[in-house]
Protein backbone atom coordinates (compact mmCIF):
# COMPACT_ATOMS: atom_id res chain seq x y z
CA UNK A 1 0.00 0.00 0.00
CA UNK A 2 1.24 3.44 -0.65
CA UNK A 3 2.58 5.35 2.27
CA UNK A 4 1.71 8.32 4.33
CA UNK A 5 4.23 10.61 2.61
CA UNK A 6 2.98 9.58 -1.16
CA UNK A 7 -0.91 10.14 0.00
CA UNK A 8 0.64 13.89 1.08
CA UNK A 9 2.26 14.25 -2.40
CA UNK A 10 0.94 17.16 -4.56
CA UNK A 11 -1.39 15.87 -7.36
CA UNK A 12 0.55 16.67 -9.91
CA UNK A 13 3.42 14.74 -8.42
CA UNK A 14 1.27 11.86 -8.05
CA UNK A 15 0.00 11.56 -11.36
CA UNK A 16 3.28 12.05 -12.63
CA UNK A 17 5.18 8.69 -10.96
CA UNK A 18 1.96 6.67 -11.64
CA UNK A 19 2.27 7.69 -15.43
CA UNK A 20 5.66 6.91 -15.83
CA UNK A 21 5.26 3.90 -14.12
CA UNK A 22 2.62 2.20 -15.91
CA UNK A 23 4.21 3.03 -18.98
CA UNK A 24 7.14 1.24 -17.74
CA UNK A 25 5.51 -1.90 -16.11
CA UNK A 26 3.22 -1.77 -19.31
CA UNK A 27 5.80 -2.04 -21.65
CA UNK A 28 8.68 -4.00 -20.17
CA UNK A 29 6.74 -5.97 -17.05
CA UNK A 30 7.70 -5.82 -12.51
CA UNK A 31 10.79 -7.84 -13.56
CA UNK A 32 11.85 -6.02 -16.57
CA UNK A 33 10.58 -2.58 -14.82
CA UNK A 34 13.17 0.05 -14.42
CA UNK A 35 12.87 2.04 -10.57
CA UNK A 36 15.63 4.59 -12.46
CA UNK A 37 13.85 5.11 -15.39
CA UNK A 38 10.62 5.34 -13.84
CA UNK A 39 11.83 8.14 -11.60
CA UNK A 40 13.85 9.61 -14.33
CA UNK A 41 10.47 9.83 -16.33
CA UNK A 42 8.41 11.40 -13.12
CA UNK A 43 11.15 14.06 -12.53
CA UNK A 44 11.80 12.56 -9.27
CA UNK A 45 14.78 11.29 -7.12
CA UNK A 46 14.62 7.15 -6.96
CA UNK A 47 15.39 7.54 -3.47
CA UNK A 48 12.10 9.33 -2.96
CA UNK A 49 9.90 6.22 -4.77
CA UNK A 50 11.00 4.34 -1.52
CA UNK A 51 9.62 6.85 0.64
CA UNK A 52 5.99 6.55 -1.44
CA UNK A 53 6.22 2.59 -1.85
CA UNK A 54 7.81 -0.26 0.52
CA UNK A 55 9.27 -1.65 -2.59
CA UNK A 56 8.79 -2.08 -6.45
CA UNK A 57 6.43 -5.12 -6.14
CA UNK A 58 4.67 -2.35 -3.72
CA UNK A 59 4.53 0.28 -6.22
CA UNK A 60 3.38 -2.54 -8.68
CA UNK A 61 0.52 -3.77 -6.85
CA UNK A 62 -0.61 -0.36 -6.48
CA UNK A 63 -0.71 0.30 -10.57
CA UNK A 64 -2.27 -3.03 -10.93
CA UNK A 65 -4.71 -2.10 -8.87
CA UNK A 66 -5.77 1.09 -10.36
CA UNK A 67 -5.51 -0.31 -13.65
CA UNK A 68 -7.91 -3.18 -12.35
CA UNK A 69 -10.27 -0.77 -10.91
CA UNK A 70 -10.68 0.99 -14.14
CA UNK A 71 -11.27 -2.02 -16.04
CA UNK A 72 -14.15 -3.02 -12.78
CA UNK A 73 -15.64 0.38 -13.46
CA UNK A 74 -15.95 -0.13 -17.34
CA UNK A 75 -17.40 -3.53 -16.97
CA UNK A 76 -19.80 -2.75 -14.19
CA UNK A 77 -21.65 0.41 -16.30
CA UNK A 78 -21.60 -2.45 -19.57
CA UNK A 79 -23.38 -5.29 -17.11
CA UNK A 80 -25.87 -2.43 -15.78
CA UNK A 81 -27.19 -2.11 -18.92
CA UNK A 82 -28.20 -5.39 -19.96
CA UNK A 83 -31.18 -7.14 -18.96
CA UNK A 84 -29.66 -10.13 -16.65
CA UNK A 85 -33.04 -11.91 -15.63
CA UNK A 86 -34.61 -11.61 -18.91
CA UNK A 87 -31.74 -13.44 -20.66
CA UNK A 88 -28.59 -14.08 -18.97
CA UNK A 89 -27.10 -16.27 -21.91
CA UNK A 90 -27.80 -13.16 -24.14
CA UNK A 91 -26.74 -10.55 -21.44
CA UNK A 92 -23.30 -12.34 -20.98
CA UNK A 93 -22.65 -12.90 -24.57
CA UNK A 94 -23.16 -8.85 -24.43
CA UNK A 95 -20.59 -8.46 -22.08
CA UNK A 96 -18.09 -10.79 -23.21
CA UNK A 97 -18.24 -8.58 -26.13
CA UNK A 98 -17.80 -5.56 -24.38
CA UNK A 99 -14.82 -7.03 -22.79
CA UNK A 100 -12.99 -7.94 -25.86
CA UNK A 101 -13.94 -4.67 -27.22
CA UNK A 102 -12.66 -2.78 -23.93
CA UNK A 103 -8.96 -4.05 -24.64
CA UNK A 104 -8.77 -3.14 -28.36
CA UNK A 105 -9.95 0.32 -27.01
CA UNK A 106 -7.65 0.96 -24.08
CA UNK A 107 -3.93 -0.24 -24.74
CA UNK A 108 -2.87 0.67 -21.17
CA UNK A 109 -5.23 -1.67 -19.63
CA UNK A 110 -4.09 -4.44 -22.00
CA UNK A 111 -0.71 -4.19 -21.46
CA UNK A 112 -0.71 -3.93 -17.33
CA UNK A 113 -3.54 -6.91 -18.10
CA UNK A 114 -0.60 -9.05 -19.67
CA UNK A 115 1.89 -7.88 -17.58
CA UNK A 116 -0.37 -9.24 -14.52
CA UNK A 117 -0.74 -12.48 -15.53
CA UNK A 118 2.42 -13.33 -17.95
CA UNK A 119 4.64 -12.24 -15.24
CA UNK A 120 7.06 -14.68 -13.72
CA UNK A 121 8.21 -13.45 -10.75
CA UNK A 122 5.97 -15.23 -8.12
CA UNK A 123 5.83 -12.83 -5.55
CA UNK A 124 4.74 -9.61 -7.83
CA UNK A 125 2.58 -12.03 -9.64
CA UNK A 126 0.82 -13.54 -6.69
CA UNK A 127 -0.03 -10.10 -5.15
CA UNK A 128 -1.33 -8.45 -8.44
CA UNK A 129 -3.22 -11.71 -9.06
CA UNK A 130 -5.04 -11.19 -5.30
CA UNK A 131 -5.71 -7.82 -6.07
CA UNK A 132 -7.06 -8.40 -9.34
CA UNK A 133 -8.97 -11.68 -8.45
CA UNK A 134 -11.36 -9.50 -6.11
CA UNK A 135 -12.21 -6.60 -8.95
CA UNK A 136 -13.32 -9.81 -11.18
CA UNK A 137 -15.17 -11.64 -8.28
CA UNK A 138 -17.04 -8.61 -7.11
CA UNK A 139 -18.54 -8.19 -10.88
CA UNK A 140 -19.03 -12.34 -11.21
CA UNK A 141 -20.28 -13.79 -8.48
CA UNK A 142 -23.56 -11.48 -8.43
CA UNK A 143 -24.06 -12.14 -11.91
CA UNK A 144 -23.80 -16.04 -11.11
CA UNK A 145 -25.51 -16.52 -8.35
CA UNK A 146 -28.70 -14.44 -9.79
CA UNK A 147 -28.28 -16.51 -13.00
CA UNK A 148 -29.07 -19.30 -10.64
CA UNK A 149 -31.87 -17.66 -8.28
CA UNK A 150 -33.86 -17.00 -11.79
CA UNK A 151 -33.40 -20.22 -12.97
CA UNK A 152 -31.49 -19.86 -15.86
CA UNK A 153 -28.10 -21.63 -14.15
CA UNK A 154 -28.69 -24.71 -12.43
CA UNK A 155 -29.27 -25.41 -9.02
CA UNK A 156 -26.47 -27.97 -9.13
CA UNK A 157 -23.89 -25.66 -10.69
CA UNK A 158 -20.90 -25.79 -9.10
CA UNK A 159 -20.46 -21.99 -8.74
CA UNK A 160 -17.07 -21.53 -7.67
CA UNK A 161 -15.69 -23.59 -10.27
CA UNK A 162 -17.16 -22.11 -12.71
CA UNK A 163 -16.07 -19.16 -10.95
CA UNK A 164 -12.82 -20.16 -11.10
CA UNK A 165 -12.48 -21.04 -14.75
CA UNK A 166 -13.66 -17.49 -15.67
CA UNK A 167 -11.16 -16.49 -13.82
CA UNK A 168 -8.60 -17.90 -16.52
CA UNK A 169 -10.53 -17.58 -19.06
CA UNK A 170 -11.26 -13.75 -19.04
CA UNK A 171 -7.79 -12.61 -19.27
CA UNK A 172 -7.15 -15.20 -21.86
CA UNK A 173 -9.64 -13.83 -24.40
CA UNK A 174 -8.49 -9.93 -23.21
CA UNK A 175 -5.16 -10.68 -24.29
CA UNK A 176 -4.76 -13.52 -26.58
CA UNK A 177 -6.18 -11.34 -29.94
CA UNK A 178 -2.92 -9.14 -29.49
CA UNK A 179 -0.73 -12.09 -28.69
CA UNK A 180 0.18 -14.45 -31.49
CA UNK A 181 -0.05 -18.06 -30.41
CA UNK A 182 -1.87 -17.64 -27.33
CA UNK A 183 -4.74 -19.03 -28.70
CA UNK A 184 -3.45 -22.01 -31.22
CA UNK A 185 -7.04 -23.52 -31.97
CA UNK A 186 -9.34 -20.76 -32.22
CA UNK A 187 -6.58 -18.15 -33.97
CA UNK A 188 -8.28 -15.03 -32.18
CA UNK A 189 -5.42 -12.72 -33.13
CA UNK A 190 -5.38 -13.74 -37.00
CA UNK A 191 -8.39 -11.43 -37.90
CA UNK A 192 -9.90 -8.27 -36.44
CA UNK A 193 -12.07 -7.39 -33.45
CA UNK A 194 -15.30 -9.22 -34.78
CA UNK A 195 -13.35 -12.48 -35.11
CA UNK A 196 -11.71 -12.11 -31.57
CA UNK A 197 -15.39 -11.60 -30.13
CA UNK A 198 -16.70 -14.41 -31.69
CA UNK A 199 -14.34 -16.80 -30.40
CA UNK A 200 -14.77 -15.43 -27.09
CA UNK A 201 -18.26 -16.15 -27.08
CA UNK A 202 -17.30 -19.39 -28.69
CA UNK A 203 -15.37 -19.81 -25.53
CA UNK A 204 -17.12 -18.51 -23.29
CA UNK A 205 -20.81 -20.43 -24.63
CA UNK A 206 -18.59 -23.84 -23.94
CA UNK A 207 -17.89 -23.09 -20.41
CA UNK A 208 -21.63 -21.92 -18.85
CA UNK A 209 -23.99 -23.48 -21.64
CA UNK A 210 -23.31 -26.98 -20.59
CA UNK A 211 -24.78 -25.70 -16.71
CA UNK A 212 -28.14 -24.11 -18.70
CA UNK A 213 -31.02 -24.76 -15.99
CA UNK A 214 -33.44 -27.42 -17.99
Amino acid sequence: MPTGTWQRLPEARRAAVVAAAEAEFAARGFSGGSLNTIAREAGVAKGSLFQYFTDKADLYVHLARLSSHRIRTAMESAASELDWDADFFAALRDLTAAWVRYFYDHPLERAMTAAANLEHDPVARTAVREVVNDDYLAVLRPLIDRAVATGQLSRDADTDALLSLLLVTLPHIALAPHIRGLDPLLGSADGDADHAVDNAQRLISALLHPHRAA
